[in-house]
């Protein structure tokens, strides 16, 4: 028994993948597939999108026992009144990359009971690593179009049916039904292959974040935030009120430990109640890499959202921080930086020296020797020249001022002082130091 438990830990802890279920469907009874935002009544007349033809363009899927009939005029309870004109809207306008059309969750089971997980919007939308679930009791349609040829998944479920084969997915691409319910530039393949990294593995959906962040905003624009100084964390695509912190990380750490701690730790507080958290790997952004040695391209990301200021959960952030600062290295964690939307700012190591400050001393002692070295080669071949005190010229006399033209301003008298406007005035002439070509 205790070898079994600890088998599945290990394979828990070694997955940060989710499962993503399919929001859509092309149901006839569902009321959004219908321009008029009900289902058709007995005495209306349906159309469908006009360069559609059963079968070759679509198919009806009815249930056990389901069909359909004429009707001579009879009118249902709520659809009295004269028949209308009411159109199936096109299917093909939900597409993969669409993050409000997904569901995340830890397992089948919080999918079904509505215990759903809080991402950023590239993660929204399925991750290499994720299972993808299409609801077995629904029909759909989705468009995969991408800016990669390929889209790779864990496994897919089709109508209770899971595909975790390429060759067997592949086959029923090809089939009319997967034909009808993929279409786009892109190709969904199955992998079966989890995270390996006990740190995470990044999502994979870089590549199409534009277009996830514009078909998030077909449907609206970004809310209006109450915050003084909103956040746009890396992979989303609107600020948000709350905090990010930043984790740069050794071969010990362990994501799936430390969500949990977090969750049982703090994020479980009364005190801390409607604070959201997304935690992920992601590139690390731009810097002078190439002048510090870095372990890792990559780094920890916690965002902490909280509807409102976002106050509890920059209060959550500072508490984070000082756990980092005590506990940090036997976690795993090299250091931490924290971003609030107050507009704080603040990084912390745990147990190790602050990185910035190593990186500022050796940018500062490169840039040094940089400097020193091009001078000694100027200087040694020549194209430097000093000046010495023979090319100092001291013009004293009125005469030589005078040769200067009239227009130059002597002074004026100062009776305080007794300063006259005839002493003789001083100037130094100073050959400037030249680059010999």
């Amino acid at each position: 028994m205790s070898v079994t438990f600890a088998i599945f830990f290990c394979l828990f802890s070694l997955s940060n993948a989710l499962y993503k279920q399919w929001i859509p469907d092309t149901n006839f009874e569902n009321v959004s597939n219908w321009d008029k935002g009900r289902v058709p009544c007995a005495n209306d007349r349906v159309y469908f999108q006009h360069d559609q033809y059963l079968p070759m363009d679509g198919e009806l899927i009815l249930a056990f026992g389901a069909g359909f009939a004429g009707s001579e005029g009879g009118s249902d309870p709520g659809c009295e009144g004269g028949g209308d004109r009411i159109t199936f809207q096109d299917p093909d306008r939900y597409q993969w990359y669409d993050p409000t059309l997904w569901r995340a969750a830890s397992t089948p089971d919080d999918l079904e009971n509505g215990r759903f997980q809080f991402s950023v919007h590239e993660e929204s939308v399925p991750c290499k690593h994720d299972d993808v679930i299409f609801r077995p009791d629904s029909s759909f349609r989705v468009s995969t179009d991408s800016d990669v040829s390929r889209i790779s998944l864990r496994s897919v479920s089709i109508m209770e049916k899971k595909f975790s084969r390429e060759e067997e997915f592949a086959r029923y691409l090809q089939s009319g039904s997967g034909k009808l319910q993929f279409h786009g530039s892109g190709t969904v393949e199955v992998t079966n292959s989890r995270c390996s990294e006990s740190s995470g593995c990044d999502c994979g959906n870089t590549a199409n974040h534009e277009r996830i962040c514009a078909a998030l905003h077909q449907h609206s624009q970004c809310p209006d935030l109450e915050c003084w100084s909103p956040l746009t964390p890396i992979g989303h695509c609107c600020g948000i009120c709350g905090a990010v912190v930043s984790l740069e990380y050794s071969p010990d750490f362990n994501v799936e430990s430390y969500r949990n701690r977090l969750l049982h730790l703090f994020l479980s507080l009364p005190s801390y109640r409607g604070v959201r958290m997304a935690m992920s790997k992601v590139s690390r952004p731009q810097s002078f890499s190439w002048l510090v040695p870095r372990e890792a391209d990559s780094e920890i990301q916690v965002v902490l959202q909280e509807e409102g200021s976002g106050s509890k959960a920059e209060a959550l952030a500072w508490e984070i921080m000082k756990d980092i600062h005590s506990q940090g290295s036997s976690l795993g964690i090299v250091k931490g930086e924290v971003q609030t939307s107050t507009g704080s700012h603040a990084s912390g190591q745990g147990g190790s020296v602050d990185g910035g400050m190593i990186a500022g001393a050796v940018i500062g002692v490169l840039l040094a020797l940089v400097g020193l070295g091009s001078l000694v080669v100027l200087f040694t071949r020549g194209m430097i020249r000093v000046p010495n005190l023979s090319s100092l010229q001291f013009v004293k006399k009125d005469s030589d001022l005078d040769n200067l033209g009239d227009s130059i301003d002597k002074g004026f008298d100062n009776p305080m002082f007794d300063t006259s406007p005839h002493l003789p005035a001083v100037s130094f002439l100073f050959n400037s130091i030249s680059l010999m070509t």
